[in-house]
């Protein structure tokens, strides 16, 4: 797995986190135990610290980062899926930033809030815990409980824990 120190501030990975071997994190970076990397994702912590929290995951091609001065933070059991850009911005435990979102400097979201696929949540937006908010940019919609999207925030931690230990033991590389 590319680990890559700068200028003196190296990762830090728990040894039961799942770095996939084509992942890069640069820098102030702090995995906790169980989270996950996937393949392609890019989190470079030059200006500030990145932290992912115990369970959380960072799927395919996501990229992280942020300004001088202020932390990514991504909470425990959340959800940063394929394709999505979180700059600077604090998630709460277990919320679902999905495919192909864009959250921005000093956005937070809330405790087992959605982010639907596609939105952009603006610099300095607050998505309450337990909403669903969609939209370019985003705007809050209704309650994540009773939809359809429920399943998504309470399936995904798990799901991807369990994913993540099978990769950690299974993947090999394969030559041509």
């Amino acid at each position: 797995m590319p680990l890559y120190s700068f200028e003196g501030l190296t990762p830090t990975v728990h040894e039961s986190a799942f770095i996939a071997p084509t992942a890069t994190l640069v820098g102030d970076v702090i995995v906790e135990e169980g989270a996950s990397v996937w393949y392609g994702a890019i989190i470079r912590a030059d200006y500030a610290p990145v932290v992912l929290r115990r369970g959380s995951n960072v799927q395919d091609g996501a990229v992280l980062h942020g300004p001088p001065g202020l932390t990514t933070d991504v909470g425990a059991g959340a959800t940063v899926a394929h394709n999505c850009v979180v700059h600077g911005a604090t998630l709460g435990e277990e919320c679902l930033i999905a495919n192909g979102t864009i959250v921005l400097d000093g956005a937070q979201v809330g405790d087992r809030a959605l982010v639907a696929a596609g939105s952009v949540v603006a610099a300095g937006m607050k998505i309450p815990g337990g909403m669903l908010a969609a939209g370019a940019p985003a705007v809050v919609k209704r309650p994540v409980t009773g939809s359809s999207a429920e399943f998504w925030v309470v399936a995904n931690p798990p799901a991807y824990a369990e994913l993540a230990q099978r990769h950690r033991e299974g993947v090999e590389w394969v030559r041509d």
